[in-house]
């Protein structure tokens, strides 16, 4: 019997940050006998019938650090064979390490950021493997280091017909973080033609982020692009699939090293996307691609979408689906899991 433990933080498929866990646990489980979940919170009856749930959330550190220990010494009978995930957080490697690597459980680190930490040091020495989208978004040099793809679940984002309709639409996706490099992208509205529009949702989850938010805000007030520049709030996953449906294309310009899942998301849905981080490269053309702190640079790159016809942009989506269905979909990083652990 193939069992896992997989350690992540929510479990909610309309958490803001964190509902793309849920497909990847469904892929995991289409491949397994059991995977056992364990989270620091958790909505009930989301997950397949083949998964276990177990919370270990608490109002103090040393409370949630107990419950989690009890957790993962609860299932360790039952994992000869399986394997331990460890979802995004450095500290579920520390933590599970002096229980299962003595039994010979392989330990999974599954990481896709541009921040480096002691901790992520010694996680990335605690496991038996390490996981991540591409080998330039893990950031650290490792020889335990396995590129698995982002895990996009295809399904979700079904492929869409272009816009019709005047100008340009186009959406920016994410947190209201300064990594996201969304100034520059509000900046490039005016340079790149008139009947040109910027939506932008995402949640605000620090007092830095509605810091953020609010700077972004004057900067829409000082270059006079109220109704041209929307700056929103955080929307449903859900309700994602529809504003992809309503927008020309997605900008992304996070910096170097973190891989948003967004993009491929869109890229899914037969969206044309404009980034500039170069992890990008083997997703988009040169000339889907940007250079980061120049306005003009992502300006030029939405003309030149502006220049295409419905059926050139049309293509151009089909063609980024493909991409991310042949390295990117949720089964192919489900798959690479498996094979990083060792588990057949």
């Amino acid at each position: 019997m193939s069992k896992l433990l997989f350690i992540t933080q929510q479990i909610d498929p309309r958490h803001p940050a964190l509902a793309a866990t849920v497909p990847k646990i469904r892929a995991l489980a289409a491949l397994v006998d059991e995977v056992v979940v364990l989270a620091d919170g958790a909505v009930p009856g989301v997950l397949p019938d083949n998964c276990r749930l177990h919370t270990f959330g608490a109002r103090h550190r040393a409370l949630r650090g107990a419950r989690f220990e009890a957790a993962v010494a609860r299932e360790l009978p039952g994992l000869r064979g399986g394997a331990v995930v460890a979802h995004m957080c450095p500290i579920y490697a520390v933590l599970a390490a002096p229980l299962v690597r003595p039994l010979r459980i392989p330990l999974v680190l599954w990481f896709t950021h541009w921040r480096a930490s002691n901790l992520l040091k010694a996680a990335e020495r605690a496991s038996t493997a390490v996981t991540s989208v591409d080998y330039r978004s893990f950031p650290l040099p490792s020889r335990k280091l396995c590129a698995i793809g982002h895990g996009i679940d295809l399904d979700e984002f079904p492929c869409t017909t272009p816009r019709e309709g005047a100008g340009m639409r186009l959406l920016a996706l994410g947190r209201y973080s300064t990594a996201k490099g969304l100034d520059v992208a509000v900046a490039a509205v005016p340079l790149a033609g008139e009947d040109v529009q910027l939506t932008i949702h995402g949640p605000s989850l620090s007092d830095e982020e509605r810091a953020h938010r609010a700077e972004l805000e004057e900067v829409v007030r000082e270059l006079e692009l109220d109704g041209r520049v929307t700056i929103g709030d955080s929307v449903p996953r859900s309700h994602i699939p529809e504003l992809f449906a309503a927008h020309d294309a997605l900008v992304n310009n996070m910096r170097a090293g973190a891989p948003d899942k967004v993009v491929y998301e869109a890229a899914a849905a037969c969206l044309p996307v404009l980034a500039s981080n170069p992890i990008f490269d083997e997703l988009l053309a040169p000339e889907q691609r940007f250079t980061r702190w120049d306005p003009g640079s992502l300006a030029e790159r939405v003309q030149t979408l502006v220049a295409m016809t419905t059926a050139e942009r049309a293509a151009l989506g089909h063609t980024l689906r493909e991409r991310v269905a042949e390295s990117h979909s949720v089964q192919s990083w489900a798959r690479g899991i498996l094979d990083a652990a060792g588990v057949s």
